[in-house]
């Protein structure tokens, strides 16, 4: 079994802010796949259906963004699926907008919601699909990045990160298919 989740922040609010990119993916990738992100388990919204034959679980946690581990965690756990057969989806201000890259396994980059996943399994071995949001112009206050990644994306930036998304969509095919080496040759 396969588990892919999106990261991102509850809440209309959050609905279409950059940080909630991986949210996005996920939830594009389940209408591609017709899997309604309806049960709720271990403080997160779940999907399970299948893609390309293969069973998955599409995953939205409830759990802010610095929180994500907490929610990621257990439901790998419960559902007992290996790290290397789990993705996870989320936003990275280090990437220009658009821009997808997708690793086996590394650091959390100074991505708050990766580094929770990393300290709730005591494990940064699993694959992760970045998608670049662009940065601020001042980048070296946290107060300003905070701001920039809770912001909506602008009319212009729409239209690049609703194909970044379609990008990130078959990204996740190829891993799912073929595995992380296939996926990073053609998607980094």
């Amino acid at each position: 079994m396969k588990a892919i989740i999106g990261l991102g922040n509850p809440g209309l609010r959050y609905k279409f802010t950059r940080h909630n990119v991986g949210f996005l993916t996920v939830k594009s990738l389940a209408r591609q796949l017709r899997i309604r992100l309806g049960l709720r388990e271990f403080n997160c919204f779940l999907g399970k259906g299948t893609m390309g034959g293969e069973k998955v679980i599409l995953g939205l946690p409830l759990t802010y963004m610095n929180l994500s581990g907490q929610a990621v965690a257990p439901v790998l756990k419960r559902h007992r699926v290996e790290l290397a057969d789990a993705l996870i989806i989320c936003d990275d201000v280090n990437l220009p907008l658009g821009k997808v890259r997708i690793r086996a396994k590394g650091s959390d980059g100074g991505h708050k919601g990766l580094r929770s996943i990393i300290q709730n399994l005591d494990s940064q071995d699993f694959p992760r699909l970045r998608i670049g949001v662009g940065s601020p112009a001042e980048k070296s206050q946290e107060d300003n990045l905070r701001k920039y990644v809770l912001a909506r994306f602008t009319k212009k930036e729409t239209k690049l990160i609703e194909e970044s998304i379609a990008q990130a969509r078959e990204a996740v095919w190829v891993w799912a298919r073929e595995g992380i080496v296939p996926a990073m040759n053609k998607f980094n």
